[in-house]
């Protein structure tokens, strides 16, 4: 079985930190250029130079966003939510009660 859609989620990803994800580990952990990378990802290259300091300052100061995800850790299914606020409902009165 040839899982090609699941190799291009991972060469050609959609979403905006999924991209960013995969272009920064091509950068660090590949050691590949940067103008390959953005050429690859659809970068600029002084974008994605921007991205690779902006990167190195969060890991520095232990302040790493998680990728794939484009919301907050608390936002994620299964964390429990506090219950939203809803118009009240009106309490309709007994028709026996005014009889």
């Amino acid at each position: 079985m040839e899982d090609i859609r699941c190799r291009r989620f991972f060469l050609e990803p959609a979403e905006t930190y999924h991209r960013q994800y995969e272009a920064l580990r091509a950068f660090f952990v590949e050691k590949r250029r940067l103008q390959e990378i953005a050429q690859q990802f659809d970068y600029q290259e002084s974008y994605l130079r921007s991205l690779v300091c902006k990167f190195r300052a969060q890991v520095q100061t232990d302040d790493v966003r998680p990728f794939l995800f484009n919301r907050k850790w608390d936002d994620l299914p299964g964390k429990s939510q506090a219950p939203q606020n809803r118009p009240a409902r009106r309490r309709h009165s007994s028709p026996t009660a005014a009889r």
